[in-house]
């Protein structure tokens, strides 16, 4: 019988935008719901639908701030 279920490896999730599903994963640029500054994701919890993010580019003073945000929260750049 063949397996038709395929496990990959590796830190992500998808999400559900309307008809077009999104992925993301850590390393990738996304936009908050609330403003269309640029964020780079640090890591994804698919399990609670959480992410850490930190604005991008990195602020070269002080760095930026990593904080945990909501999938729901999060959209693809653009």
């Amino acid at each position: 019988m063949q397996n038709l279920t395929r496990s990959k490896p590796g830190q992500g999730c998808s999400l559900e935008e309307g008809f077009s599903p999104m992925s993301v994963h850590q390393g990738d640029c996304v936009n908050l719901d609330s403003d269309d500054d640029t964020y780079q994701v640090i890591g994804v919890d698919g399990d609670h639908d959480r992410c850490w993010v930190r604005r991008w580019p990195l602020q070269s003073n002080e760095g930026s701030p990593v904080f945990e945000i909501s999938l729901e929260r999060i959209r693809q750049v653009g």
